[in-house]
C-alpha cells in the first residue's frame, strides 16, 4: 500500500511561494487523495473539526479536482462542503470563521494547463512547516469507492459579500461609475454585488468563457490597453479586476492606469492606520519614506513569510497588516475602519484594498490619482520569462551574487549611474544601487519562470531597467 509521502513525490507536484502547484496531468485522482490525506492527517493532533470546505476557480481541470478532494474528505470520516466556484480568500474568511479547515483548488494566475492546491487549518493559511508535514506524511492512502457530483453551498458566499456590504450602510460609492474586468475570476458574480450594494453603477467588462491567466505583477500590454480604452470610452472612475482566484486585486484610477500592488498596498495599510507592516523584500521601498508604520518587517516573497512576521509581535504595535506586490491585502488582526470593525483575514485578499481605496477617495471628494500621488515617488516595475527552468535561474543568480564582476558588466549594460551600495539574498538576489535604483531577481516559486523587479526615480527607468535586464539574463542562459 503506497503512502501519501510517496504519491506525492511521484506526483511531480511541489509546493511555491503560496500552495502546491503543478501540470493539470500531475493532478490525478490519486495526487490529490494523497494530498487530502496528509494534509487532514497533519491536522488531526492540534484541532477537532468534523467538516472541511472545498472551492474552486474556473480552471476547466478545478472540478474533477474537487471530486477526488470531496471524496477522500468523505472517506476519511468528514464532512465535505463544496462552495462551487469561490475566491480563495472567501473559502478562507468562511474556514476561519467556522473554525475548519478548507482547501482551495486554484492554480491562481498561472496558465490554465496548470493548477493547483491552497491549504488552510481551522486557524488560517498553513505554514512553511505545515508543508512540510504535509509532503513528508506516511499514512497510507486508500482509494475511495467513488466520486459523487458535487452540490454547491452558498454559506461561504453570502458571508464574505456580507463581510464587505454591511461594514458600508450609508451606500458610500453612489454616483460612481465602476467597471469590472470580469475575464474568468472566481469572483467576478460577486464583485458586482459587492459593489452595487454599496451604490455603484457597475459595468460588467470582458467576461470570458476561456480561462485567463492574469498576472498583477506583469500586466499584459493589452490589458493595459484595455483599460485605457474602457475608462475613456464609459467615463468609469474607476476599474477593478483580480487574478484568477480572487486574492490579488488589479486596480486602474480614473484614467485607466493600472496601479502597482505594492503602491496600493501602501495606501491601504496607510487609511487602516496600521502600526505593524509585513511585507516582502521585492515591494516598493516608498513604504520606509513613508515614514508611516512603527515598524516595517522585511520577508521572502509568499504569503506563509507575510503571515509569520506576524507571530511575537507586540501587541501594541496592532493593528498588523501586510500585502506582497501583487497587491494582496493580509489584514493580521481585527482592525477598526469607518466606524466599524474588519475581522482579520490573515492571507491575500483582493476587495479589502478596494473598497478602502475608493472610500478614501470619493468620500472627501477626490479622483484615486490623487490619493497616490500623496505617496512618495517611487516607481517600481516587474517582468519576467516564461517557461525558464529553475535550475537555470538559481545558476545565474548564483553567479551574479559570486562574481563582481558579473555585476560590474550588468551594470554597464544597464547603464546604471553610482555604485553597488547593498545587496541582499533573502530571496533570489537584490542589489541596491547608490543612484537609488534597485534591481532584484529572483525564480519564480509556482512555475517555471524567472522574475525581474526593479524600482527607480521614473516608471519608464524601472520598467526599462527590468526589460533590459531580462534580455540579458536570457542571452546569458543562452551563452
Amino acid at each position: 500500500m503506497t503512502n501519501a509521502s510517496q504519491l506525492i513525490k511521484q506526483s511531480g507536484i511541489e509546493f511555491g511561494t503560496s500552495g502546491a502547484r503543478g501540470l493539470v496531468e500531475q493532478f490525478t485522482p490519486q495526487a490529490c487523495y494523497a494530498f487530502t490525506v496528509a494534509f487532514i492527517k497533519a491536522l488531526e493532533g492540534e484541532f477537532s473539526f468534523q467538516r472541511v470546505a472545498i472551492a474552486i476557480d474556473n480552471r476547466p481541470s478545478s472540478y474533477a479536482m474537487a471530486k477526488s478532494i470531496s471524496a477522500m474528505v468523505k472517506h476519511l470520516g468528514y464532512e465535505a462542503e463544496f462552495f462551487g466556484v469561490l475566491p480563495t480568500p472567501a473559502l478562507a474568511f468562511y474556514a476561519l470563521q467556522n473554525r475548519m479547515p478548507c482547501i482551495m483548488v486554484t492554480g491562481s494566475h498561472i496558465p490554465f494547463d496548470r493548477n493547483g492546491l491552497k491549504f488552510y487549518r481551522p486557524d488560517g493559511e498553513i505554514s512553511k512547516a505545515d508543508e512540510f508535514k504535509i509532503i513528508n506524511c506516511n499514512e497510507s492512502v486508500t482509494t475511495p469507492d467513488s466520486e459523487d457530483e458535487l452540490d454547491i453551498l452558498s454559506g461561504a458566499t453570502n458571508l464574505y459579500i456580507e463581510r464587505y456590504t454591511q461594514h458600508f450602510p450609508n451606500k458610500p460609492f453612489s454616483g460612481k461609475r465602476l467597471g469590472i474586468y470580469e475575464h474568468s475570476s472566481a469572483g467576478r458574480d460577486i464583485y458586482k454585488k459587492i459593489f452595487e450594494s454599496l451604490g455603484a453603477e457597475v459595468i460588467s467588462l470582458g467576461r470570458s468563457d476561456q480561462f485567463v491567466p492574469i498576472d498583477t505583477e506583469a500586466v499584459s500590454d493589452e490589458d493595459k490597453s484595455k483599460a485605457l480604452n474602457w475608462s475613456k470610452e464609459l467615463n468609469l472612475d474607476a476599474i477593478f479586476s483580480t487574478d484568477g482566484d480572487g486574492d490579488r486585486p488589479l486596480i486602474a484610477e480614473e484614467l485607466g492606469n493600472w496601479l502597482r500592488g505594492d503602491i496600493l498596498g501602501l495606501a491601504t495599510a496607510k487609511y487602516l492606520k496600521a502600526k505593524l507592516l509585513a511585507t516582502p523584500v521585492s515591494c516598493n521601498t516608498a513604504i520606509e519614506l513613508s515614514d508611516t508604520f512603527e515598524k516595517v518587517v522585511r520577508t521572502k516573497i509568499g504569503s506563509p513569510y507575510v503571515i509569520e512576521a506576524f507571530s511575537g509581535q507586540d501587541e501594541n504595535l496592532k493593528p498588523y497588516a501586510g500585502f506582497e506586490a501583487n497587491g494582496g491585502f493580509l489584514l493580521g488582526t481585527d482592525c477598526n475602519y469607518g466606524g466599524g470593525i474588519f475581522h482579520a483575514l490573515p492571507t491575500r485578499d483582493a476587495v479589502l484594498p478596494a473598497l478602502v481605496l475608493f472610500n478614501e477617495a470619493w468620500s472627501n471628494q477626490k479622483e484615486i490619482s490623487e490619493l497616490i500621488e500623496e505617496l512618495p515617488s517611487r516607481f517600481t516595475a516587474s517582468d519576467r520569462i516564461k517557461e525558464f527552468p529553475r535550475e537555470i535561474s538559481l545558476s545565474l543568480i548564483d553567479k551574479f551574487a559570486n562574481s563582481e564582476d558579473m555585476r560590474g558588466k550588468l551594470q554597464e549594460v544597464l547603464s546604471i549611474e553610482g555604485t553597488l551600495e547593498s545587496s541582499n539574498e533573502i530571496d533570489g538576489y537584490r542589489m541596491v544601487f547608490t543612484n537609488n535604483e534597485i534591481v532584484h531577481f529572483r525564480p519564480s516559486g509556482n512555475a517555471p519562470e524567472l522574475r525581474c523587479y526593479a524600482e527607480a526615480d521614473r516608471q519608464e527607468r524601472a520598467e526599462h531597467l527590468v526589460n533590459l535586464a531580462l534580455r540579458t539574463l536570457k542571452e546569458l542562459s543562452i551563452t
